[in-house]
């Protein structure tokens, strides 16, 4: 199986494994969601009130005063008081496979690679590379919403994407099924396509 360097209309061959693989779209939703929800923290918490300070003593005593009864300041529809329903940390992890998680994105890779929407280029852009020149790159290279995938954190490529909302930058170890669900294009450096080949084998 062959894919387009976009900068010299060369073909390389690539992992029939990696990017030749049946799409399984029950496999793809079930992974997509399962790491979704492992990306919510859950951790949001809110006190009720019997966890406010105070509220020991009672405001006034319970008759003769005109004013409605109150036992507490910590009552929840006080000022400062308790919530009525308050929050708790929730735990929203699932267990996700590692070989489903790769069978997940073998299928998801292969099928960018059917629709024409996945190629390469032999170099990224260099490292003094800023935005307006990256802007430039991917214009010659015809490519506008992109996700550029390089083989280890390319830092320079990241400064000059921060910019751009049409553009994301990762490399193979932060690949994601939800990053390439939603590009409308993947454009990888070849190292990038060798460490993922080495990744999902």
């Amino acid at each position: 199986m062959n894919v387009t360097l976009r900068d010299t209309t060369e073909n390389i061959e690539i992992s029939d494994g990696v990017f030749g693989s049946e799409y399984r779209e029950a496999l793809v939703h079930q992974v997509v969601e399962t790491y979704i929800r492992r990306g919510h923290t859950g951790l949001r918490k809110q006190k009720n009130r019997s966890e406010v300070r105070g509220g020991g003593a009672k405001p006034w005593r319970q008759k003769g005063t005109g004013r409605a009864r109150a036992g507490s300041r910590n009552s929840p529809i006080w000022q400062g008081g308790g919530v009525t329903f308050a929050a708790r940390p929730v735990k929203r992890a699932v267990k996700l496979n590692r070989k489903m998680f790769r069978g997940a994105m073998r299928c998801l890779l292969s099928e960018l690679l059917r629709q024409e929407r996945l190629s390469a280029v032999n170099e990224l852009p260099a490292p003094e590379f800023k935005t307006k020149n990256l802007i430039e790159a991917l214009e010659k290279l015809e490519l506008n919403e992109v996700l550029i995938v390089d083989a280890g954190n390319n830092e320079s490529l990241e400064r000059a994407a921060r910019n751009l909302n049409h553009v994301e930058v990762v490399s193979v170890a932060q690949l994601n099924p939800v990053s390439l669900m939603k590009c409308d294009h993947v454009l990888f450096s070849v190292d990038g396509i060798r460490r993922c080949e080495e990744a999902l084998a």
